[in-house]
């Protein structure tokens, strides 16, 4: 029986009363309802359980989905947390691009690449399952791709790998950049500034349109699963993350923004506002923001202007008082701090431990830790990333983009040789494309706007 992640009904509701808890809501009549009909409180946390709902529940959990979602969300937090770019009314500074833009652009889609190639065996493994995988083949701290060589065989059968991804991503076996939604959503923000032509123009149903024309349904994954399925009911784009989604404050819309940034160098607020634009098609409140952070440490990571001043620049972009900007801020001052790495981790997870490992506050937070760490050291900001043990792909590849913008020669070679520069996707038209080319498209963006 084919059971499709992130969206049976019996596994969205439990979520569904997770998030609303979290965002201050008493859902007790609605948990006793699911647990009436022979519910579990306890949410997947890899997107569908192995069964089908029998009797009743499927059509309980539906309804408790639908109306945990669509409960009023608290003023308070509305207030703290707007995610309409008119609404955040932000303006964050403008800085200079120094030259070598080219390079700086080949650099962050590479790294991107090279991040999330390292994480991806790791997905949805813990972070005590990675260090021992690490250990256990000599590879700790984790530092690059992992390999199977070695590898006791008590480790491996405890903490398999991730099976998508296994055959493709491991060190020796790696031949091109094999696909990966963290690649595809960046290619497909490119794309969308690209038909904009006025790249100020991209709005959120012309990113509806896009991902109905170009990106195959089953290469989406949980906010937009849900925000993909809506569209297809006929939810007009605007509408579309509402409805029966309990991820709207998870890492999705996070993973789609750098190419904004990567297009808009030295100018963030451009970024994060196209970012937005795109994030509300699945997300709201915090996952919203994340893409903002994103866009806007992005594109001043690519001006030339040095990590620390990117996160500055993320932080900028996003309303002061909002959860990510807390969890920004604690990125930060651990990454200041005189706590070694491991100590850091510890805090992150004391912190943002009780969230689902693609919530977006944890993994913020991990991101600005990493890449603050790894300013000078592209290895150990991407293997930080990784090792924290939450979204190993995506904060692997956000890491590895921001470190990237640096430069080519930034990147250890070693790490770069494998990929061959190319990618390997269903994207309609982009199988076998090279990163070079995207950069040069990319280039071709951020040349056009700034003429404009």
């Amino acid at each position: 029986m084919l059971r499709l992640s992130w969206t049976q009904p019996e596994d969205l509701a439990a979520h569904a009363l997770v998030a609303a808890r979290l965002d201050g809501l008493d859902v007790s009549a609605l948990e006793d309802e699911l647990v009436a009909a022979g519910g579990s409180l306890a949410a997947p946390v890899s997107g569908a359980t192995p069964e089908r709902a029998e009797g009743s529940l499927r059509d309980v959990a539906a309804r408790v989905t639908d109306a945990a979602t669509a409960m009023p969300r608290p003023a308070e937090l509305l207030e703290r947390e707007p995610d309409t770019w008119a609404a955040m009314a932000l303006a964050p500074p403008r800085t200079a691009v120094a030259d070598g833009l080219d390079d700086r652009l080949r650099g962050a889609w590479l790294g991107r690449a090279i991040g999330c190639l390292v994480g991806k065996p790791v997905e949805k493994i813990p972070r005590e399952g990675i260090r021992a995988i690490a250990e256990s083949t000599g590879r700790w701290p984790v530092r690059g791709y992992f390999t199977e060589a070695g590898l006791d065989p008590e480790v491996g059968a405890r903490w398999p790998w991730n099976r998508r991804s296994r055959p493709t991503s491991l060190d020796g076996v790696i031949d091109g950049m094999p696909e990966d939604d963290d690649l595809n959503f960046a290619i497909l923000a490119l794309v969308a500034q690209e038909r904009a032509g006025d790249a100020s123009g991209v709005t959120t149903e012309q990113v509806a349109q896009l991902w109905l024309d170009q990106l195959p349904a089953g290469r989406v994954f949980t906010a937009e699963r849900i925000a993909y399925r809506n569209l297809l009911a006929g939810d007009e784009p605007e509408d579309a993350a509402e409805r029966g989604n309990p991820f709207v404050d998870w890492i999705g819309a996070l993973i789609r923004a750098d190419a904004y940034g990567w297009a808009s160098p030295g100018d963030p607020g451009a970024a994060a506002s196209l970012a937005v634009a795109d994030a509300r098609l699945s997300h709201r409140r915090a996952g919203v923001h994340g893409a903002a952070f994103m866009a806007g440490a992005a594109a001043v990571a690519v001006a030339g202007a040095g990590v620390e001043a990117a996160i500055d620049a993320g932080l900028a972009s996003v309303p002061s008082g909002s959860r990510l900007a807390d969890a920004v801020r604690l990125g930060q001052s651990l990454a200041a701090s005189e706590l070694d790495d491991e100590a850091c981790l510890d805090e992150l997870h004391r912190a943002f431990g009780h969230l689902h490992w693609v919530h977006v506050l944890g993994n913020t937070a991990l991101l600005a830790l990493a890449a603050l760490r790894g300013r000078d050291d592209f290895a150990r900001g991407v293997g930080l990333a990784v090792a924290g043990g939450w979204d190993t792909d995506s904060v692997g590849a956000s890491v590895g983009g921001l470190l990237g913008a640096a430069g080519t020669a930034a990147i250890p070679a070693e790490l770069a040789e494998p990929i061959r520069g190319v990618y390997r996707t269903t994207l309609a038209g982009f199988d076998g494309v090279r990163f070079d080319d995207l950069a040069a498209r990319t280039l071709a963006l951020a040349l056009a706007e700034a003429r404009s």
